[in-house]
């Protein structure tokens, strides 16, 4: 008996995870370390400003009613409205959206956009809901958080399995409360209620466009360069779609069904039609059937992770094989195995990063909702690929200055611009 209640307890050590807010205030740490901040600006930036927790009834089809619960954590405004995704997913929790409302408030920073940090989160599992059960829900959210948002308070956007037509159910139900159209109220909206051209494919292009800057900085050659992608949604696919114009070649690749491998390589077109027509990318021809860790671990010369949080760990870090990590998910790695990345000379373009690219074009979205002036697909991703580039040259100098990690980098400028505003700000009354 003894025997079993050890394995039992091992079992179970092994599927806790990292807290995601834990991991987001150790990162603060060390960024406020190095910026030598003072202790009472640190504090500011260690709490989020505002935390809303609601309960949504809403009637199933069924006819029976079920009570959700949703979040919306407003973490800082000191540098202009708040800003963050929407996300439906049963593992949802407070101290999640808290973390990536806090990986929002640095990525809007390192992207140098006038935008602080929020996210949003319902626990729920669309997977198992209908259009009309989603519909309710996502109206009854809107309702609910809609004392809070607002063109010029917090503006929301899609994130974990949610898309334009989620985020067009709100734009309906706020402005249907303000008794006026308000487009700038949400992003990532559909092209027809002023979403803008080229948003829903930003955070891949984005990826791509950091990936390009890492490889001439670590003398990798994209023409031939093999590339794995862990997590096959909206933004691990463009951005295989997209790198692979380069020259580079889809090796392996993973979504929630599973993942798959291809000794010779797989073209990211046909299997993105592949997940389209099946659900999932496995079973595609040609490929095998490979564990998430031999996914990770694979030889590759750049690893994409864009699933969920805490997916590289440290017994995963230590055989990752890529010399580039181009973290298009939210939170993938944690403070443990940053460091053994580091110290196995990975070089890691990190979340805030790597996948501001969709945050970059939501604020070129928010930007032509307000002067109603719309521009090309051509113009958004060039002044996307400006900006993105931009931040990475300001990261990479920050961590070759203070002779750091690009994640520790990034943190020292997305957090020590965030910290002048505050500073400058001071404190009311």
């Amino acid at each position: 008996m003894a025997q079993k209640y050890e394995v039992r307890q091992m079992q179970q050590t092994q599927q806790v995870k990292p807290n995601p807010y834990e991991n987001a205030l150790e990162q603060l740490r060390i960024a406020a370390g190095y910026l030598k901040l003072d202790e009472g600006v640190h504090q500011i930036l260690a709490n989020p400003k505002r935390q809303l927790t609601v309960s949504l009834p809403v009637k199933m089809d069924s006819g029976k009613t079920k009570v959700f619960t949703g979040y919306r954590v407003q973490y800082n405004d000191a540098r202009g409205p708040f800003k963050g995704g929407i996300r439906y997913h049963p593992g949802v929790t407070l101290d999640e959206v808290k973390a990536l409302s806090a990986w929002m408030t640095w990525k809007c920073s390192v992207a140098n956009i006038p935008f602080g940090g929020a996210k949003g989160g319902i626990i729920c599992d669309p997977k198992q809901m209908s259009q009309g059960e989603l519909e309710r829900l996502t109206r009854r959210f809107g309702a609910a958080i809609a004392p809070i948002i607002g063109p010029y308070k917090d503006i929301p956007a899609p994130d974990v399995y949610t898309n334009s037509q989620t985020m067009a159910w709100i734009l309906d139900t706020y402005s249907t409360l303000e008794g006026v159209m308000t487009p700038a109220v949400i992003t990532g909206k559909p092209i027809s209620l002023g979403g803008s051209l080229g948003r829903d494919k930003a955070t891949g292009r984005g990826a791509v466009y950091t990936t390009v800057e890492a490889a001439k900085v670590n003398k990798v050659n994209l023409k031939g360069a093999k590339f794995a992608v862990q997590g096959f949604g909206n933004a691990g696919s463009n951005f295989a779609e997209i790198l692979q114009t380069y020259g580079a070649k889809l090796m392996g690749a993973s979504d929630s069904k599973g993942s798959i491998m291809s000794k010779t390589g797989m073209d990211a077109d046909k299997l993105i039609a592949h997940k389209e027509k099946t659900g999932s990318v496995v079973g595609f021809p040609g490929s095998q059937q490979i564990s998430e860790k031999e996914l990770l671990q694979m030889d590759v010369d750049i690893l994409s992770p864009a699933a969920l949080e805490n997916s590289i760990l440290p017994d995963i870090a230590k055989g990752i094989k890529a010399k580039i990590v181009t973290e298009c998910a939210n939170g993938p790695t944690t403070p443990e195995a940053d460091k053994i990345l580091h110290g196995n000379k990975v070089f890691v373009i990190p979340d805030i990063l790597a996948n501001s690219g969709g945050v970059i074009v939501s604020y070129l979205e928010w930007v032509q909702n307000l002067e109603r002036n719309y521009w090309t697909v051509e113009e958004v991703n060039s002044m996307l690929e400006k900006k993105i580039t931009s931040a990475f040259h300001d990261v990479h100098e920050a961590s070759v200055k203070h002779d750091v990690d690009m994640r520790t980098g990034a943190m020292i400028v997305g957090v020590g611009r965030v910290a002048e505003a505050v500073k400058t700000l001071g404190v009311f009354p």
